[in-house]
């Protein structure tokens, strides 16, 4: 015996797209969607890291950024480390308190202040830097050096086009 089964056709709506439900099917939206996704995956296990290392990541931006430097004026600063002056000066503030920078102005200049780790930011650094970039390595080895380069262009292309 065979059994038969009923069908169902469904027609689609024959009014046309809003605006929105246009905007919606973009494919950009979906390359964004993911851009962010990617990036929310990424800091949440930077983070993760950064805080067993007991800093917060704006202050890990800090020192990793004054690491291997001679130090830098705050405007410098701000740029490298993508954080504004104002919220900059609360995250100096507070690693100058755990004695890991420390401020002086230079005698050419004395309207600025250049920001330089201290010996024992010095030494943070070197402990906590290396075994950072380690503990990302982990994650990025899973791509090969071509994908990794590729990655690298995509990525610069993109941040060329805004």
């Amino acid at each position: 015996m065979v059994k038969k089964t009923i069908s169902t056709v469904q027609t689609k709506s024959t009014a046309p797209l809003t605006p929105s439900q246009k905007a919606a099917q973009e494919p950009a939206l979906a390359v964004l969607r993911e851009l962010v996704k990617t990036y929310q995956a990424f800091y949440a296990y930077d983070d993760a890291h950064i805080r067993q290392l007991g800093l917060t990541m704006p202050q890990f931006d800090v020192i990793a950024t004054l690491g291997n430097t001679d130090g830098m004026m705050m405007s410098q600063l701000a740029e490298k480390t993508l954080v504004t002056k104002g919220t900059l000066t609360g995250i100096v503030d507070r690693l100058e308190q755990k004695g890991l920078v420390r401020r002086e102005v230079p005698p050419d200049n004395r309207r600025c202040f250049i920001v330089m780790l201290t010996s024992a930011g010095q030494d943070l650094f070197e402990e906590i830097f290396p075994t950072h970039i380690h503990y990302l390595k982990e994650r990025l080895s899973a791509l090969s050096e071509t994908e990794m380069a590729q990655l690298q262009s995509s990525l610069q292309r993109l941040r060329q086009l805004f």
